[in-house]
C-alpha cells in the first residue's frame, strides 16, 4: 500500500520530532524550512533535504500536490501558513496549537476552512497519552468524573530567560498552558460555568502570572484551577470519582489513590511508543492521518468554540467583531 505523503513547514524542534514519526511509519515528508540555520540542522541530523525559501513555490513544483500537511512554525505564522497551505490545495491541515492568538483570526480561519471543504485538526498531542488513555479507562469503571483540578504553572525564571519570536512569550499562557487547560476539560468536560481570577504579571507577560478559578463542567463536574508563576510548581491534572482520585503530575505518568487510604501508587501504562518518539505524537499523527474519526482529535471547530475558555482564564477580552 502507498504510503501518505506529507509537508512538513517548519525546521525546527516539533518539525523534527514529527519527521522522526513520519520516518517511523514509512511516510514521504517534504521539510519546508523557514529559516536558513534550523534547515542546515535539520538536513545534519536527519540526512534529507529541507527546502528554504518560498515554500508555496516548491510545493507548485512537486510532480502532486500532498494531501496532507502539518504546521509546526513559530505561533505567530501558525495561521497565515495554514491559510495559504488552503489556498494551494491542501485540505487535511494538522496545525500546532494555539494555531492564533485572537479569536476573531479563529473565526476567519473556520470561515475559510468551510468554504474549502478542509479538514483542520489542532495538536494537542497529550491527549494522545499513554498515561491519558489508561486513566479514560479507570474513570469510566468508575462511573465518571466527580470533579477535577489542575494546575498550569509555568517555569517563569526559564521562559523568561529564552529568546522567542515577537508576542510569542508575551501569549505564553495560550501558547503553551493551553495544553493543560484543553486536557482537564477533555477528561472533566468543557466549562458550562466559570469564574476567573488573575493578578500580577511579569515583565515578558505583563497580563498576568498568577491565576485562580472554579466551575461546573458541562458533564456536571465541579473543577478548580489554579498557577502562580511567581511560585514553585509544575503542571498538574488531578482527576476524582466517586471510588478514586487520579495524579497526572507529570502528565506522561499516572498515580492513584484508591478511596478510603492516603497511599498514592503509580499506574503502569502501556508507553512502548513513548520511549521511541515525543509523548502522544506518534498516536496524535496517526489519527490525523489515518483514523480523524478518533475523539481525541480536536477539529478547529472545536477549538474555536474552546477559545473563548482560555481566553477568560488568561483575562483577556476580546469582542468576535473587532
Amino acid at each position: 500500500m502507498m504510503k501518505e505523503t506529507v509537508a512538513i513547514v517548519g525546521a525546527g524542534y516539533m518539525a523534527r520530532e514529527y519527521y522522526k514519526v513520519l520516518r517511523g511509519m514509512g511516510c514521504q515528508a517534504i521539510i519546508l524550512g523557514r529559516g536558513e540555520q534550523k534547515a542546515k540542522q535539520f538536513e545534519e541530523g536527519f540526512g534529507v533535504k529541507v527546502y528554504t525559501g518560498d515554500y508555496r513555490e516548491v510545493l507548485r513544483r512537486q510532480p502532486a500536490m500532498p494531501e496532507y500537511a502539518i504546521v509546526a512554525v513559530n505561533v505567530g505564522a501558525l495561521c497565515s501558513v495554514t491559510q495559504e497551505l488552503m489556498q494551494l490545495g491542501i485540505h487535511n491541515i494538522l496545525v500546532e496549537k494555539p494555531v492564533a492568538y485572537r479569536t476573531a483570526d479563529l473565526v476567519n480561519l473556520l470561515e475559510m476552512q468551510k468554504k474549502a471543504g478542509a479538514n483542520i485538526y489542532v495538536a494537542y498531542n497529550r491527549r494522545f497519552f499513554a498515561s491519558v488513555a489508561k486513566v479514560q479507562e479507570m474513570i469510566e469503571a468508575d462511573g465518571g468524573v466527580t470533579s477535577f483540578h489542575f494546575e498550569f504553572t509555568e517555569w517563569a525564571h526559564v521562559v523568561g530567560a529564552t529568546k522567542r519570536p515577537e508576542g510569542e512569550k508575551e501569549g505564553w499562557i495560550l501558547a503553551n498552558s493551553t495544553h493543560v487547560m484543553d486536557l482537564a476539560f477533555f477528561l472533566g468536560g468543557f466549562p458550562k460555568e466559570m469564574k476567573s481570577y488573575i493578578a500580577g504579571g511579569l515583565d515578558w507577560h505583563p497580563s498576568g502570572s498568577k491565576y485562580a478559578g472554579a466551575g461546573i463542567s458541562e458533564k456536571g463536574a465541579l473543577f478548580s484551577y489554579q498557577a502562580n508563576w511567581e511560585a514553585p510548581g509544575r503542571w498538574a491534572v488531578e482527576m476524582l470519582t466517586a471510588k478514586r482520585r487520579y495524579y497526572l503530575k507529570p502528565m506522561e505518568t499516572l498515580q492513584v489513590q484508591e478511596n478510603g487510604s492516603v497511599t498514592v501508587a503509580p499506574v503502569e501504562v502501556d508507553d512502548c511508543w513513548e520511549r521511541e518518539y515525543k509523548p502522544g505524537l506518534y498516536q496524535l499523527t496517526d489519527a490525523f492521518l489515518h483514523h480523524p474519526q478518533d475523539e481525541r482529535l480536536m477539529a478547529l471547530e472545536d477549538h474555536t468554540q474552546h477559545f473563548s475558555f482560555y481566553e477568560q482564564i488568561a483575562g483577556i477580552r476580546e469582542q468576535a467583531d473587532e
